[in-house]
């Protein structure tokens, strides 16, 4: 079946009529009855349908993180662009909570629903590699690993993330940082076009020359415009091994040594190298440890000749050498697998750290694993890759806004028992906080330079859910706060605007919206922080509907609103 841009598939049977606000979905499973059920069967073409009676069910609602995984009414595993738009225009007609998920990795929940359906693009994996354009043709519902091998035979390669199991769906709409970024600036910079499907259920292909506002919107903040079915990329020619490896170190030997070249490093690298220092413990070390992970594109001599002021410290554990690029972006899985509970929070650092910093952050997980059982796992990443590349693009020219002469931290805090989730995520907060007010200090009482710019965050570590709907959605469909992320003005700056414009365009209900607000549509619907504040039970109007919420004071982790929203591709 052939779509242009300009048509709207639309599955057989009256979809399309009296669309339904979805926006506070029916509980738990109790909209599920077999008649229901059937009805959505008649409509696809080939997707499977699980409920919680079906075999496979349990493996289904498996997350990257157990403490976001929740009980789905129904899982459609589907297999096309036209299934996917008959599962949204299903949500929407009986006003059922979905969401899409990809790679699963978001730690906000935004890809789990509690009793609503979930669109898993997991039976879409295909890659289709074109040797001629260098072009890479890559379903919604691949992992980084699916890319990887497929270009490699070709050498041909993709700013990939720094995880194979990550989803390209999500790291792609939310920008894309990986190991070559130095070189190649961020995944959107390759993206050529993406089939997308939108909230009326239409199937658009968007590229620079086609709806291009709705393609400037999806390089960046994808995730709230639609289900990308879709993606073609380029790619860049990779043809050599790279060299790449870890060391780590007993910060007690080494530290000033360590943070002295990553600040040399953020200084000579010409973007074919970079380097990640982890503050963690490994299991082998009675406290928090460093672990560097290190990377060159190009021959052994000029890595070990570039990183030989690192590669001379003594460590507890040396592991480097070449490997075929494909292989780079596993090197981490280790740390990073599917289960426990965890979570991720962004934050930014600007060079030369001081190690007198990165001393206290060491000191912060130690006291967190005094604090915490069973969380030794816990980490904060600092990544160093020259900015040259993603600066050399306008932060105007795609909705992404976080290019700038700075770099990413992603904080990870791992644990066990779910009665410490708040915690955790607080700690990670935290730890967030200390990196801005690093920034701060250096720019108001040094007059630093490198701190006076326009510094953000990078919304894929970012943990999603902004703080003032945090209280509101994640407790209501966890019992516990998920999100740790930061505003949406935050992420976009002044970006923001256009996409409140762009969002009132595509998705005028905020069908949407559990990953990034846009005022367009939320404004009306989420409380006003100060209105979260309220200690007294009361009746909230949400978005025509009228639902009790019990607000117990915006300090409370446990604030409950009971508001629903719907829609996000993770």
């Amino acid at each position: 079946m052939t779509i242009s841009n300009d048509s709207k598939f639309q599955p057989e049977g009256p979809m399309m009529k009296d669309l339904k606000d979805t926006s506070v979905s029916k509980d738990s499973n109790a909209w599920i009855d077999g008649s229901l059920i059937q009805e959505l069967k008649d409509k696809l073409r080939g997707s499977t349908v699980l409920t919680p009676d079906s075999e496979g069910y349990a493996e289904s609602i498996k997350r990257w993180s157990d403490a976001v995984e929740k009980r789905a009414g129904i899982v459609v595993y589907v297999r096309s662009a036209e299934d996917i738009s008959t599962c949204i225009l299903f949500c929407r007609q009986n006003s059922v909570d979905f969401v899409v998920c990809g790679g699963k990795h978001s730690s906000s929940g935004a890809s789990s629903s509690e009793g609503g359906l979930v669109i898993d693009l997991g039976h879409m994996r295909g890659v289709k590699v074109d040797p001629e354009t260098k072009t890479l043709r890559v379903q919604g519902g691949c992992i980084w690993k699916d890319v990887d091998e497929a270009a490699a035979p070709y050498g041909l390669a993709m700013v990939g993330g720094t995880v194979n199991h990550t989803g390209v769906g999500g790291l792609t709409l939310g920008g894309g940082y990986g190991w070559l970024s130095g070189r190649h600036g961020l995944t959107i910079d390759g993206l050529l076009e993406v089939e997308i499907i939108l909230a009326d259920g239409s199937i658009k292909r968007a590229s620079k020359t086609e709806y291009p506002d709705l393609f400037w919107a999806i390089c960046g903040a994808g995730h709230s415009f639609g289900a990308v079915s879709e993606f073609v990329f380029q790619a860049h020619e990779q043809a050599n091994e790279i060299w790449a490896g870890q060391i780590v170190f007993d910060p007690a030997e080494n530290l000033e040594a360590i943070v002295s070249f990553a600040n040399h490093l953020a200084i000579v690298t010409d973007g074919d190298s970079g380097m990640a220092m982890a503050l963690g413990p490994p299991p082998f070390l009675p406290g928090p440890g460093i672990v560097t992970t290190l990377f060159y594109n190009g021959p052994q001599s000029k890595a070990e000749e570039l990183f030989k002021p690192l590669l001379d410290l003594p460590a507890i554990k040396k592991d480097y050498g070449m490997r075929p690029y494909a292989t780079m972006n596993s090197i981490l899985n280790f740390a990073v697998e599917y289960g426990g509970r965890k979570c991720t929070k962004g934050a930014s650092a600007i060079t030369p750290l001081s190690p007198l910093f990165i001393q206290n952050l060491l000191q912060d997980l130690s006291l967190f694993h005094r604090k915490v059982p069973n969380c030794r796992r816990s980490m904060i990443n600092i990544e160093i890759f020259s900015p040259e590349k993603w600066c050399s693009v306008p932060r105007d020219a795609t909705s992404f806004f976080n290019r700038g002469r700075y770099q990413n931290v992603v904080i990870g805090p791992y644990w066990e028992d779910p009665a410490y989730d708040g915690e955790s995520r607080e700690w990670a907060r935290n730890i967030a906080r200390k990196f801005r007010l690093e920034i701060d200090w250096r720019k108001e009482f040094f007059g630093d330079k490198m701190a006076d710019q326009d510094i953000r965050e990078y919304g894929n570590y970012d943990g999603k859910l902004e703080p003032y709907i945090q209280s509101s959605i994640s407790v209501l469909n966890t019992g516990c706060e998920t999100g740790t992320g930061a505003s949406s003005h935050v992420i976009f700056g002044s970006n923001y605007d256009r996409l409140v414009e762009i969002k009132a365009k595509y998705d005028p209900a905020d069908t949407f919206n559990k990953d990034y607000a846009f005022k367009s549509a939320a404004k009306a619907a989420i409380p006003a922080p100060e209105e979260l504040s309220k200690p007294a039970a009361e009746n909230v109007q949400f978005r025509g509907q009228s639902i009790l919420a019990s607000v117990t004071g915006a300090a409370s982790p446990m604030s409950t609103v009971t508001l629903q929203p719907i829609g996000i591709v993770r």
